[in-house]
């Protein structure tokens, strides 16, 4: 079966990368690791990695999106992910201490993006638009009116 898995291009610092999101994500899976070359799982997503030199780096044109329910969901990853070094952004985005972008966002959001209702609709993504971490209060507040 075909399958296609995101391969992650890191200077030097493979090992520590995956033992940073097995910290982060508690359904991870290792499946190899060296000074070389990783291949991982997190939340059933398989990735390779290499070490492959400071030549190329990460930039927002590739991100993760992490859907997640609750606001202590989003508190979670967010602060997880921006730990040791790594920067927030704005409408959910961050970068973390490697530079991978990632997107923290709670399902609440897209429900209220889709709403037929412009109005709401167009309240919660000017509440968003004001974010960087996502609030679901702060949403849930704009959406209402």
């Amino acid at each position: 079966m075909t399958s296609i898995t995101p391969f992650l291009w890191f200077d030097n610092n493979v090992p520590e990368a995956v033992a940073f999101y097995k910290s982060v994500f508690p359904n991870a899976k290792v499946e190899t690791v060296n000074d070389f070359m990783a291949s991982f799982e997190l939340e059933g997503q398989k990735f390779n990695a290499l070490n492959g030199g400071p030549k190329y780096k990460f930039n927002e044109a590739v991100s993760f999106f992490i859907s997640v329910e609750t606001q202590e969901e989003v508190d979670y990853f967010w602060n997880k992910l921006i730990a040791d070094g790594g920067e927030e952004s704005r409408c959910g985005w961050l970068k973390d201490k490697f530079g991978l972008s990632w997107q923290v966002v709670p399902k609440a959001l897209g429900r209220y993006l889709s709403d037929p209702d412009r109005t709401k609709a167009d309240r919660a993504m000017q509440a968003m638009m004001k974010m960087q971490k996502i609030v679901i209060a702060d949403l849930d507040k704009a959406y209402a009116g």
